[in-house]
């Protein structure tokens, strides 16, 4: 079987709009919510509009909600540039509340970026509850470079990477650029902390907000899935919530050796010891899986 190839961040903006199927709300089936990567969309049909065809196929009569942060598609790949993030979530959170389909809860997956901001809308908006949180590919302690993003030679992507390594946490680039929103520089610990609005933000490192650990934790399970040869997410251990040692850019260190664990400030070494935590790995490249480990490993999660 061939590999599905979910380049993300090759993706095209693809003018498209697909229909939904009409579902049962009470055949049993538990919702699922999808939020694409950066470079993607809703939509596109190489991508999430394939996901989200193959998880209906396989789970008959669920009710996949692949979310749109604009108006159209091309707005939606857009802003996943450029926009701000909280905003994103906000806006999220009001639709999930407001779909009827959705009021007894909900599974959701994200994919790259979109995995932290779904962990987002866990921990803000606990209405309806999110029952299972899987991560493909996300960057939950952020990121320190951009490695191919989309491509050597993109010019919107030295742009991003200049502005990041100069100015991510001025107020222009913390408001308007969406992946400055999650940098995290190891080597400005304090600026990071400070300044940044969104990730520092969630993962409690100002102050400790009970709101968002006691959220957290009611999910059934937290699934974080690793790309072992991944060139795109730096440092890759952030998708297992690792990250980079504080004061240098080498040393790595996994989420059980880190503050935020240790004096469990987000609740997940509580989750760890219940046994709600899961970390897989799989070979390939950033969003590359076949799609008998997206079955086999994955879908278990949405039933």
């Amino acid at each position: 079987m061939a590999a599905i190839l979910l380049c993300f961040l090759l993706a095209a903006p693809v003018l498209l709009v697909t229909s939904s199927p009409i579902h049962d709300s009470d055949n049993g089936t538990v919702p699922l919510v999808l939020w694409h990567g950066m470079g993607d969309s809703c939509c596109n049909p190489l991508s999430m509009g394939y996901i989200k065809k193959m998880i209906e196929q396989e789970i008959p009569g669920v009710y996949v909600l692949s979310v749109m942060i604009g108006k159209n598609i091309v707005e939606d790949t857009e802003n996943g540039f450029f926009s701000d993030v909280n905003e994103q979530v906000s806006m999220v959170c009001n639709q999930l509340a407001q779909d009827p389909k959705l009021k007894g809860g909900y599974n959701a997956m994200g994919f790259s970026q979109g995995a932290q901001f779904l962990r987002a809308v866990a921990q803000r908006c606990p209405s309806p509850p999110m029952k299972n949180l899987i991560s493909v590919g996300g960057q939950h302690q952020g990121v320190y470079g951009l490695p191919r993003c989309p491509g050597e030679s993109s010019k919107i992507c030295d742009m991003i990477r200049e502005a990041l390594n100069k100015e991510a946490y001025l107020g222009w680039f913390q408001k308007h650029l969406v992946q400055a929103q999650y940098w995290h520089d190891p080597l400005n610990d304090d600026l990071y902390k400070k300044y940044s609005r969104f990730l520092a933000d969630i993962n409690q490192e100002r102050a400790v907000n009970e709101t968002y650990k006691k959220n957290l934790q009611q999910l059934e399970k937290f699934v974080m899935v690793k790309f072992l040869q991944d060139s795109v997410v730096d440092p890759v251990d952030t998708e297992w919530f690792g990250f980079l040692k504080t004061g240098q850019a080498k040393e790595t260190e996994t989420l059980q050796e880190s503050v935020l664990y240790k004096e469990d400030r987000l609740g997940l070494a509580a989750m760890d010891k219940a046994g709600k935590l899961v970390f897989l790995a799989t070979e390939g490249d950033h969003l590359q899986f076949k799609e008998e480990w997206f079955k086999a490993n994955l879908l278990p999660y949405l039933h």
